[in-house]
């Protein structure tokens, strides 16, 4: 199965000493080889932000 879960973090939360939000998803390995980009809502910082990948 090429899908597997991956887990996002918000890129902008550490620089403003706030808690990190989270977000689980899945990718496709074939198709998207790179690290996955998504824009999410952050509780802590109350508006959405750049999410990426973490190992």
């Amino acid at each position: 199965m090429p899908r597997e879960i991956v887990i996002l973090e918000c890129t902008e939360a550490r620089k403003e000493g706030k808690p990190v939000s989270r977000y689980m998803t899945t990718r496709n390995k074939k198709t998207q080889t790179e690290r996955v980009e998504k824009k999410k809502y952050n509780p802590h910082l109350r508006r959405h932000t750049v999410h990426r990948e973490i190992k």
